[in-house]
Parts: C-alpha cells; structure tokens; sequence
C-alpha cells in the first residue's frame, strides 16, 4: 500500500494538472469593446487594432457613412483645409475639429484611421462623410454608403457652440421663404451659402447655442414644423 503522504501529493498534483488543462486563458489579441455612447447602435465592434499606447479607443457610435470626392476637390473645408478627395479625413457634425477616429466598416471589418476636418453630413440618415480615399479603404466606394462605427483615437480641443441646420435648398428664392418663417419663431436665422464644382446651395440656419442639448431642442421644434433638421457644432 502506498504511504498516505505519497498519496496525498500525487492527488494534488493530478488534481492541479487536470484543473491547468481544463482552463483557457483570454487571447491576447483580444480587446473588450468599448461601450457604444449611440442609441442607434444595436452591436459594437471588437477593437481589432488598439493602439500601443494611451487610453482606450472610445466608441462613439454606429450608423451609415458615405463618401464626397471630385464636387468638393480643392474646396475649403470647415477647418481652413483644402479638401483632398485622396486623404484620409471625414466630416462629422460635432466631433471638435482635428479628432482622430478609427472608421470599421461592419460588413466586412475592414478600417481605417481618419481626421476630421469638415463639418456635416447635412442629411439626418448618416453619421460620417468619408473622403472617397477612405471609402476605399473600407471597402464601399463601389456602392457608395456604409454601415460603420466610429472610435474615438484622439479628441480634438477646441470652444463648443452649436447650431442647427433647418434645410438645404439649390434656389436662394426657397430659402429666403424659410428663413422669413422661421424668423417668426426663431431669434437668429441665417442663409449660408456655399459652392460644389457642381452647383451653388443655400442652407438655413438657425442659432447659436453653447451646449448640444439646447440645440436638438430647437432642433426637435423644427422637426415639428415638418423639417429634417441636424445639430452641427458651430465653427
């Protein structure tokens, strides 16, 4: 018979064996995603490329994203640079200007890494407008929209105003009715004019408010008076 104390060893170590065997340990390469800050978005992403140092990726939301290119070539854009179809920049409607974001197409997990540097999209059903580069790279430039998530890599800095963008119109004569209705309501409406290498549109809009949360207020008033109106941060 084999000694009680022998015994007892070889128990603790089978026991200890079987315990290492059965246990997989996390991988890696593996990165929890980061909570998802959009309403919209029903999944996030994992983090497939993090970077080596600093804080985490933020993820900010999910939505669709297009792309603009040879219309606005070689035009200013909101942050005084010239637009470049072929860099890798995005406009978004909030997010302060020279933030970095990491752009992951959700269809087939391909990203990219942007700066944003002009304001908009002007139409409610997308998040991002990508430069034709960018779509590229992630993937949709063929088919011309995308559903994406955005990370935050590295915020921008700089003073937070917002305003509201009520309508954009090609006929001047169209917003000039708008901007004399609204002005009923509204203290500050204004027309702001702007130029593609295709046409000359006219947007209206309406304030200037230091904190989001105003805004879509007076955003949600406007939706009432049967527009599609978008919050943009006022640079």
């Amino acid at each position: 018979m084999m000694p009680l104390r022998r015994a007892c060893v070889l128990c603790a170590v089978v026991l200890s064996t079987a315990a290492c065997a059965g246990t997989v340990g996390p991988s890696a390469r593996t990165a929890a995603p980061a909570p998802s800050l959009s309403t919209a978005s029903s999944a996030t992403l994992p983090v497939t490329a993090p970077p080596t140092h600093g804080p985490a990726p933020i993820t900010l939301e999910t939505g669709t994203a297009a792309w603009y290119g040879k219309e606005y070539q070689g035009k200013k854009t909101a942050s005084g640079d010239v637009f470049d179809m072929n860099g890798l920049t995005a406009a978004h409607r909030t997010l302060p200007l020279g933030t970095v974001i990491r752009v992951t197409n959700i269809e087939n997990i391909k990203n990219v890494i942007v700066t944003i540097n002009d304001r908009g999209p002007f139409t409610r059903n997308r998040i991002l407008d990508l430069t034709y580069a960018a779509a590229k790279e992630l993937g949709f430039a063929a088919q011309g929209t995308a559903r994406v998530q955005i990370e935050i890599l590295e915020a921008g800095r700089e003073p937070a105003q917002y305003t509201v963008y009520a309508a954009t119109y090609t006929e001047e004569e169209n917003a000039r009715l708008l901007k004399y209705r609204l002005s009923k309501k509204f203290e500050v409406v204004a027309i702001v004019p702007f130029e593609t290498n295709v046409a000359k549109f006219y947007r209206v809009r309406v304030g200037s408010y230091s904190s989001e949360e105003r805004a879509e207020l007076v955003a949600a008033k406007l939706a009432r008076e049967g527009l599609e109106p978008v919050v943009l941060r006022k640079d």
